[in-house]
This record gives structure tokens, sequence and C-alpha cells, in this order.
């Protein structure tokens, strides 16, 4: 952690200022200390995508495990964020010299993947009050717990946002977030969804879905 610190670099950006965009090298692996960052990708038309919100305590920038890779997608200041930018090279050579922190990296980027798989099978399977709530709860994991408890976790997103990461209208994902209101599940605020029980929301899902 020492070595990392060395070689790190502390930025920040206001909010909505790129990161970086999409198709740049990948050069730098990005942990997040402050703030919520958007990972988007724009279409041949310029239509704008939100794929996932990252908040502090993630990280981004998978390519810079493959030097000379082009960054997949675009990164986003959410709101304002503060990073901390390790250069891939210096990276990749400390995992060298420690390799028993290869374990733990392929830990975290099989992590993703599986949170990936997850979101493609729901929106292939799942009836539409199922892949919404089912998406809170996968954001509430990455955004404030690792785990789906009984604690209020904050979301910073906005149902615009919401609607537009889905591919849904915001009318359709307005509606049945105000039905999960509506049943004491999730309170909103302005710019952000909480769920008050996450462990309440899933088992509420369990019935929609099986309904």
């Amino acid at each position: 952690m020492d070595e990392l610190a060395e070689i790190g670099r502390v930025r920040t950006f206001s909010g909505g200022e790129q990161i970086y965009e999409q198709g740049a090298t990948s050069t730098t692996l990005c942990v997040i200390a402050r703030g919520v960052v958007r990972i988007s990708s724009i279409n041949a038309a310029g239509r704008e995508a939100t794929l996932i919100m990252f908040s502090a305590g993630a990280w981004f920038g998978d390519a810079v495990f493959s030097p000379g890779m082009p960054r997949v997608y675009g990164a986003t200041a959410h709101e304002p964020v503060t990073l901390v930018e390790l250069p891939g090279d210096g990276f990749r050579a400390l995992m060298k010299r420690y390799p028993q922190c290869y374990p733990v990296v392929l830990d975290m980027v099989s992590r993703r993947l599986w949170a990936a798989m997850s979101i493609i099978e729901d929106d292939a399977l799942r009836n539409i009050p199922t892949r919404i709530g089912r998406r809170l709860l996968f954001l509430a994991q990455i955004q404030g717990d690792s785990e789906a408890s009984t604690r209020p976790v904050t979301i910073r997103i906005t149902r615009e946002h919401m609607a537009n990461m889905m591919g849904m209208t915001r009318q359709g994902v307005h509606n049945w977030i105000k039905e999960f209101e509506r049943e004491g599940l999730i309170s909103l605020a302005y710019g952000s969804i909480t769920l008050i029980n996450p462990a309440a929301l899933r088992a509420y899902l369990g019935r929609v879905d099986t309904g």
C-alpha cells in the first residue's frame, strides 16, 4: 500500500466533467475517493447510455490489465469527484513483485463479470418491476453496502439516469419506483433513492417475480 501511495496521483473533477472518453488509450486504474462516477457508452448518433454508477471505494478502468487496449466505455463525474489514479505500468510492476495480489485482483474482476452476467439474465428473464428492483439492489451493493441487509442504503441516482441505464422510458421506471415507495420499501429525494430495507425489497421482488 505504501508503494501504491508513492505512484498514485490525486485528481479532482467537477460535476459533469469528463474523466476520460470512450476509446481513449487505457493507462491508469482509478479508485474513487469521493463522489460518484458515471460509466457510459455513446452510439454513432451521439446518444449516451449510462451503464453503471460507481461511488467512493469503487474502482474502474479494467482495461488497464491489458496494456494498449482502448477504453471500452467513457467515464464522467456525476458530481464533484476525487480520484486516486494509479499508472498501469507501475501497478502491473507492483503485482509482479507481489504475486500474492493476483488471486485478489482476479476475484474482484470475476465478481464484476458475475454482476454483468446477472444483469444480462435479469434483462432476458425478469418482468419489469423485478428488473427495476434488482437493479436498485445491485446499485445499493456497489454504492452503499456489500450485502443486501436491513440497513438503509442511499443511491445517488436520478430516475432519468435509472431509465437511461435500463433502456426504458422515464415514466415506466417512475411508475414502479412510486409503487415501491407506496409499499414503504424506498424513499425519494432530489438526486437520490434510499432503499429503506434492502432485504425487504428483495423479499417483495421474490413475490412479484413469481406472482
